[in-house]
């Protein structure tokens, strides 16, 4: 595969977050013996899975408490779920599908030796990277960082609901750095251990990591190809089909959401009435898809192929499939769903969540980015303006208030 360098900058710059997580107080370094007791007990564990001593001396050196963040991320995984709409809203935008296709030309000779070996469509695998971790952007943020065994560790001795998943997958994080694929100090993720590129736990990463790039390591954290190829790897031993979508955005006939959860050929759902909004027939008729209707009957439905459940072993979220599948079509220049969501009334859809960021930019009210994402940034804007303008300041976006600053 094509070889591109690795970013030297990046690197020493992880490494910096990481030194400096790892240096704390001496009276916070005493502050949790359980903790280091937990470290130590451990080992012992570790050893029966083949971690040598000095790697485990390795990875916790300097490690004495708990990582903070790390227990308060845990502890605020809220409840509610966004509409589906919402969801797709913040992921496939003309942002993401902007920045996926000035991915798509810098990494084009990467993205067709990947696609070549694997089968996997390119457009599929930009998607994920986007939908992982903005393509590579959230690597250099450092509230999004977090040194990878003490993160682990933290979860397996302070979070119950957490622990045997964590202790699994500290054994495989100490494994990669016992390999050699990156430095300890290098080994940044999430708060739940999820690394690199394209967000891999540990024991997956074990399973499915590539070095595509022809350095002898499989670095996901800093090669382009490696995390590309360690993706559609993934995929491809999970039955990925060469050639084939995802899945169909349909019309549904009167009565069909009755059929919801149902799988038949394409050939058997035309016969029932389901059709495409374009009117064109079904490419492959005997294959089979499952219908999914995510909004109800009052919004699109789909009739999935194996392609999307395949997805969904990256992430089991149907959500989660539908915004790569969405976005994939999008940066091989297909349109979007052309059936209307069912949004509440008063809502906004994505091209006006644009616009409104957009004026209240041109208005000095917002200095974020373009994207669509309407965070606390777009929301404290928004409430600004709407006192200015004496509307309710509730921080939410509305067509009314979007009508009165096109005024």
């Amino acid at each position: 595969m094509h070889q591109l360098s690795n970013s030297r900058l990046l690197r020493s710059a992880r490494a910096i977050l990481v030194s400096a997580a790892l240096l704390v107080p001496a009276t916070a370094a005493h502050a949790d013996a359980g903790f280091q007791k937990w470290i130590a007990n451990f080992y012992a564990t570790a050893a029966k899975g083949g971690i040598s001593k000095s790697t485990y001396q390795q990875a916790f050196k300097g490690v004495k408490t708990p990582d903070p963040d790390v227990l308060e991320k845990a502890a605020y995984q809220p409840e509610f779920k966004h509409k589906i709409w919402d969801y797709l809203d913040s992921r496939v935008n003309p942002y993401t599908v902007k920045i996926g296709q000035e991915m798509a030309a810098k990494y084009g000779r990467t993205l067709a030796a990947v696609e070549k070996r694997y089968g996997v469509d390119r457009n599929i695998l930009l998607a994920i990277w986007s939908m992982e971790s903005n393509y590579g952007a959230v690597l250099s943020k450092e509230d999004r960082l977090h040194y990878v065994p003490r993160a682990l560790a933290t979860l397996a001795y302070a979070d119950p609901k957490r622990a045997k998943f964590a202790r699994t997958q500290l054994i495989a994080a100490l494994k990669i750095i016992q390999n050699g694929d990156i430095p300890a100090a290098e080994m940044t993720g999430s708060w739940a251990g999820a690394m690199g590129h394209t967000q891999f736990i540990p024991s997956s990463y074990l399973l499915y990591a590539v070095d595509a790039d022809g350095n002898g390591h499989r670095d996901i954290w800093n090669s382009v190809p490696d995390a590309l190829a360690t993706a559609a790897n993934l995929l491809h031993k999970n039955g990925w089909q060469p050639g084939k979508t995802w899945g169909y955005e349909v019309v549904a006939p009167g009565g069909g959401s009755a059929y919801e959860g149902q799988t038949k050929t394409l050939a058997q759902w035309q016969k029932l009435g389901f059709r495409r909004p374009t009117g064109s027939g079904f490419r492959n008729g005997g294959d089979r898809a499952e219908l999914l209707m995510p909004a109800g009957a009052d919004g699109p439905a789909f009739l999935m192929t194996r392609n999307f459940f395949v997805i969904k072993r990256y992430n089991a979220s149907n959500s989660y499939a539908m915004g790569v599948g969405m976005l994939a079509d999008q940066l091989a220049g297909y349109g979007g769903v052309k059936q209307r969501w069912p949004r509440p009334d008063g809502s906004l859809d994505i091209s006006e969540k644009f616009e409104l960021q957009t004026r209240l930019k041109q208005l000095g009210y917002y200095d974020g980015e373009v994207d669509g994402n309407l965070g606390s940034s777009s929301k404290a804007a928004i409430e600004a303006v709407q006192s200015r303008l004496g509307l309710a300041a509730d921080g939410e976006p509305s067509t009314r208030l979007l009508q009165a600053l096109r005024k």
